[in-house]
């Protein structure tokens, strides 16, 4: 089958690391599901990897991507009850877990300390014809989405989710600050914070994007900067908003501890931008602000959300959609940031 892999990782030139050929078609185990992938989408995580910046050690030639959608192709001994039958449209989700510990036998099995996403640890990616994974891991595709909008939802979208909601707590009325308006993470925080009813207020140093953001429900943007927390301050009466979601790191992270209310949250989930910013401590236990970290999402809330997307009718926002030989023009969009909400393999 055809794939794009790793070939080996890090290095000065990460983009020259992987390569689209012929792998080994796999077969499903006991518990297993076998999907024939039809769309997936890219995300940093792949580019990480490719710079050998992994959770989990791996081995290459290991087949890149975290997220798809596709179509049930088989399963293997022991399918469980209530999966999606053969030829079921689905979405992936992208996490698994060693389902022995405490925190997957508890509340919150994102806290399992062996997790891994897709293409990380023993199992290979969703760049690829076909992909083998836990069988519970396949939900029915929302019948609005196509599949190169579903396969947007794994990381994203779920992880917007899980911050926003399970983290932040937000609820309808209350306001958010969207760091780095125009990567996959920022558009989907935006469409689900709106769709909630919050005011959503972006930052960027692009006015091209803050633009776009508005046109996909952002209410308020201001330009990233020295007076970006000033500009908030003033549109939310000096208060502040009650949730930032941070995944920018060391240029925004100034901004994100000045504009959260007295109590607020900042919710991160990343630091592409480095991951060392001056804490401001003071700051934080006087105006007594949670500073709280996420990862990805549970099945529950994967399941949540594919639910809350249909209701609300979000179309999740698609820069480009590349076939697998466009593989380099794809990834270097990636790498540059030079794009607005997620690029997609269609397959």
């Amino acid at each position: 089958m055809r794939a794009i892999y790793a070939t080996r990782l890090g290095g000065e030139s990460p983009l020259n690391n992987f390569e689209l050929g012929a792998r080994p078609e796999p077969t499903p185990g006991r518990g297993q599901v076998r999907v024939r992938m039809r769309a997936a989408s890219l995300n940093h995580h792949d580019y990480w990897t490719l710079k050998g910046v992994v959770g989990h050690p791996i081995t290459p030639p290991r087949i890149l991507g975290c997220d798809g959608s596709g179509v049930v192709s088989d399963y293997g001994p022991d399918a469980p009850d209530g999966a999606p039958r053969v030829g079921a449209e689905v979405v992936l989700y992208p996490v698994t877990f060693c389902g022995a510990c405490g925190a997957c036998r508890g509340d919150d099995p994102m806290l399992c300390r062996s997790f891994y996403m897709l293409s990380d640890g023993p199992i290979d990616g969703s760049f690829a014809d076909y992909v083998v994974l836990p069988a519970q891991n396949v939900v029915p595709k929302p019948t609005a989405l196509t599949f190169e909008e579903a396969a947007c939802m794994g990381t994203t979208y779920l992880t917007a989710f899980r911050m926003l909601f399970t983290k932040g707590r937000l609820r309808p009325g209350q306001r958010i600050l969207v760091q780095g308006a125009g990567g996959g993470l920022a558009t989907a925080a935006i469409q689900l914070g709106a769709a909630a009813g919050a005011t959503v207020i972006v930052s960027s140093r692009f006015e091209e994007k803050l633009a776009r953001a508005k046109e996909i429900g952002a209410h308020e943007a201001v330009l990233a900067g020295r007076d970006a927390a000033k500009s908030i301050l003033k549109l939310t009466d000096g208060t502040g908003v009650d949730v930032v979601i941070e995944s920018v790191g060391e240029p925004t992270w100034p901004t994100s501890v000045r504009a959260v209310r007295p109590g607020g949250a900042i919710v991160v989930s990343g630091a592409t931008a480095g991951a060392n910013p001056p804490a401001d401590l003071a700051r934080i236990f006087w105006r007594q602000l949670q500073i709280l970290g996420s990862t990805e999402g549970t099945l529950a809330e994967f399941i949540d959300l594919l639910r809350f997307v249909e209701r609300t009718r979000i179309k999740p926002v698609i820069d480009a959609v590349y076939p697998l030989d466009r593989a380099s023009e794809a990834f270097g969009r990636l790498a540059s940031g030079e794009f607005f909400g997620k690029l997609v393999f269609a397959i």
